[in-house]
């Protein structure tokens, strides 16, 4: 089992997490997403990338290198299941820090 955020989770600055909606299932980052934020929806979800259809993160404030990984890990895994890249609503940070990892290929705007 994957191990807990080191702060409770009410204490956790940023959230992950992923939404079932008539559209499909969505993957969610808000606020600062942190190592903690990250760990939180790792204990939960498990440390596979999950089937997404589309990545909602027009509110993300900031983005650490943990949470950077699991963003980029969840597009990696859905081009690679549907052969196309996934809609991604994006913040003004989220697209920095897209740009710096060279990933906004990997995304289309959502």
């Amino acid at each position: 089992m994957l191990a807990p955020p080191s702060r409770p989770f009410a204490q956790v600055r940023g959230v992950v997490r992923l939404l079932n909606t008539a559209g499909g299932r969505v993957l969610c980052l808000a606020g600062e997403v942190d190592d903690d934020a990250v760990a939180a929806f790792l204990h939960r979800y498990g440390g596979e990338p999950v089937r997404v259809d589309a990545v909602d993160a027009g509110s993300v404030t900031g983005l650490s290198s943990a949470g950077r990984q699991l963003l980029v890990d969840h597009l990696d895994a859905a081009a690679a299941r549907t052969g196309r890249p996934l809609p991604v609503r994006r913040s003004p940070e989220l697209a920095r820090a897209l740009a710096e990892d060279g990933t906004r290929r990997a995304t289309r705007p959502g």
